[in-house]
């Protein structure tokens, strides 16, 4: 790959063609058939920035703060190729509510936009930009967007993986482990439901809790297949997508197993708990939880970390993790004016 060198500009906003292969939005572009129109592409970029990572910036938080500061923040990135015209290439939620601005008349100058421009870039350019923004940079796409790109760079484009790699960084395994998730999704969950709207890309994590291999054994030994796995999930009976870790212990107790296929795996899950433990914790406060588990970590041995380090898989390590996504969730929800707990 070459040096990418673009250059600073301003761009008339009529000028600029919103990019519908964006991976952001393609999933959901991809149920419209012919052309796609400037409202299609809103809807889409609009639901597409709404689902973006934990922290990460929404639609209409961008749309209020463009507003507010009556310009970007960062320039919109634009590939200028003769056959093709100004294609947007990282930045396409900007330009269309610059778009939405000046249609609406609404204060301040929405004409042009600042932008950097390249000319006549290479699909293996665009690539490294997109990765390199989107898979490691400060405006991530979510979970289930970096697979799906990652699968067509794969898959479609033939990048190895060490290519991949070179882009975004990261292991190898944990490339496969997404592309393994997203595909695993696709083929068995997906035509589960009977329309695309009832997919649920939030959903993604729980097929990439799967690639574990002590989760697919548990199911091979339990006698049940990833198109079972998958109509767990769609069922609600795995959920938070977290508690996927919890399926070795579930699948091998009779009784958590039977409570599992009729009323899901957090129900289950007290069947693994001694009853009167659990009833007495959950009388206790957030506050109470809190403190204890804060005043227990402090008091904690240095051979309690290396147990915990050398059994990964085990159900205690797995209880922190689980503890630790629901708070960090909790916190995130409580700090955003934006939540809609």
């Amino acid at each position: 790959m070459n040096a990418i060198q673009g250059r600073f500009t301003k761009l008339p906003i009529d000028n600029l063609i919103l990019d519908p292969t964006n991976p952001r939005v393609a999933r959901y572009l991809q149920m419209y058939r012919g052309q796609i129109t400037d409202n299609e592409m809103g809807l889409a970029l609009s639901a597409g920035s709404s689902e973006d990572s934990q922290g990460g910036t929404t639609f209409h938080s961008l749309r209020a703060s463009i507003k507010t500061h009556g310009t970007v923040i960062q320039p919109i990135l634009v590939n200028n190729k003769v056959e093709d015209g100004l294609v947007i290439i990282e930045g396409n939620t900007r330009a269309f509510i610059y778009r939405e601005f000046k249609k609406n008349d609404d204060s301040g100058t929405w004409d042009d936009i600042p932008a950097i421009v390249y000319d006549n870039l290479d699909e293996t350019d665009i690539d490294a930009i997109r990765l390199q923004a989107h898979l490691v940079g400060p405006r991530q796409w979510d979970a289930y967007s970096k697979a799906k790109y990652l699968d067509y760079l794969s898959n479609s484009r033939h990048l190895t993986t060490d290519q991949i790699i070179d882009f975004c960084g990261g292991q190898s395994t944990d490339v496969r482990r997404k592309i393994d998730a997203y595909q695993d999704m696709e083929r068995n969950y997906r035509p589960l439901l009977d329309s695309d709207d009832q997919f649920d890309p939030s959903r993604f994590s729980a097929f990439d809790e799967l690639q574990s291999p002590r989760i697919k054994e548990a199911l091979t030994t339990a006698q049940y297949t990833t198109k079972d796995f998958a109509r767990w999930v769609r069922d609600g009976l795995l959920y938070p997508n977290s508690l996927v870790r919890r399926l070795p212990a579930i699948l091998a107790d009779p009784k958590a197993k039977e409570v599992f296929l009729k009323d899901g795996a957090r129900e289950a899950e007290k069947v693994l708990v001694s009853p009167s433990t659990f009833e007495a914790l959950e009388d206790a406060t957030l506050e109470q939880l809190a403190n204890a588990l804060v005043s227990r970590i402090e008091k904690m041995r240095y051979q309690n970390l290396r147990d915990l380090r050398n059994n990964l898989s085990s159900d205690e390590n797995f209880a922190l993790t689980q503890a630790r996504d629901e708070l960090t969730q909790l916190c995130a929800d409580i700090a955003s004016p934006n939540s809609n707990a």
